[in-house]
């Protein structure tokens, strides 16, 4: 798997997440937080591997 491959899949991974945290805000907002959180660690995770 190439390293471009990897953090590209993260950032995707982390647009998911934050997708899921905004629609489940108004229903379930403890879920939303714990989603919020995996995409900034997928996000975080994303910009230290492409550096």
């Amino acid at each position: 798997m190439s390293k471009d491959l990897i953090w590209i899949a993260l950032m995707a991974l982390a647009g998911f997440l934050i997708g899921g945290a905004y629609s489940m805000w108004k229903t379930a907002k403890p879920l939303a937080v714990l989603l919020g959180v995996g995409a900034l660690l997928a996000g975080a995770g994303a910009v230290a591997w492409m550096f």
